[in-house]
Order: C-alpha cells, then sequence, then structure tokens
C-alpha cells in the first residue's frame, strides 16, 4: 500500500485504518501518521484475534502503535522541539517563560505598574514595556491581567 491510498483511506469520513507492517523507518512512520492512521500493528504480532481487537478498538477512537514505535514518535518529538528552540532567540525558551518575563509577571500580580517593575528591577521603562508586550504577543494574550491569569495556570506564579 503506498502513502496515496492511504491518505485516499483515512480522507473519507470516519474511516479508521489499522496499518499492519513488517517494519516502518521514522520517516515511513511520520508520513503514516501524517495520513491519520492511528493504529499500526506489527504482522508477526497480527494473529486473528489481536486483528479483531484492533479493528475494534479503532472504530471506537482508540490508537495503538507497538513500543518501538512509540520510542521512534518520541525520539522525533524530541529532536523537532530542540530544532525550534535552536530557532528561537536564545532569551526565549521553547517551552516557556524567559526569566525576566516570569519576573515581571509576578510583579505584575502584585499590582506593580510599569516604571515600578523597571525601578524594582533595575531596567528601563522600556524594556519592561517590551518584555510585556513580546509575551502578550507570542502568547496571545490581550491585557495584562490576561497574561497574569495565564501565569498563574500554568504555574509560573
Amino acid at each position: 500500500m503506498t502513502i496515496v491510498e492511504l491518505r485516499r483511506l483515512t480522507r473519507e469520513p470516519g474511516q479508521r485504518v489499522v496499518l499492519v507492517a513488517d517494519r516502518l523507518r521514522e520517516p515511513e512512520l511520520m508520513a503514516v501518521l501524517e495520513c491519520g492512521v492511528r493504529t499500526i500493528m506489527w504482522r508477526s504480532d497480527a494473529t486473528p484475534s489481536r486483528l479483531a481487537q484492533a479493528v475494534r478498538a479503532a472504530a471506537q477512537g482508540e490508537s495503538h502503535l507497538p513500543q518501538d514505535l512509540l520510542g521512534q514518535l518520541m525520539t522525533h518529538v524530541g529532536r523537532s522541539r530542540r530544532a525550534a528552540a535552536n530557532a528561537l532567540s536564545p532569551a526565549v525558551p521553547a517551552a516557556g517563560l524567559a526569566p525576566r518575563e516570569i519576573e515581571v509577571l509576578k510583579l505584575l500580580a502584585d499590582g506593580m505598574d510599569t516604571r515600578e517593575i523597571a525601578a524594582k528591577l533595575s531596567y528601563s521603562e522600556r524594556t519592561i514595556k517590551n518584555t510585556i508586550s513580546g509575551l502578550m504577543n507570542r502568547l496571545q494574550l490581550r491585557h495584562r491581567a490576561h497574561a497574569v491569569a495565564y501565569a498563574v495556570r500554568e504555574g509560573y506564579i
């Protein structure tokens, strides 16, 4: 079966596909998952009862990957995240807030205005405004209260 055929099968509304394969390398795995296949079984494991169980589970919307494929997927995700982190500014961690942003959010939560935060942290008011603006744009936050609520929900403060 080709990727084109898989795409055609998975495009059908309500269609769930169980892929039985001998082997899948990482690029093939990514292509299969991008097609929408959520259940993969090794041919060596595909006994009639296991295959029927996989089909029933897929029909109910469940997903299953063999452990080794799950490991490949996790490795791929980790590499992708590291690549994305390297593409970002080194001052902004890929999976979180920069220390300066966290400190500014804590002071905002304490009720301080821009001038007070700048004085407390020994930065210019412009730097504090840029920090807040960058944070709000990156995270699509609407106002300072929204930024503080986000920080509380995410456990930063």
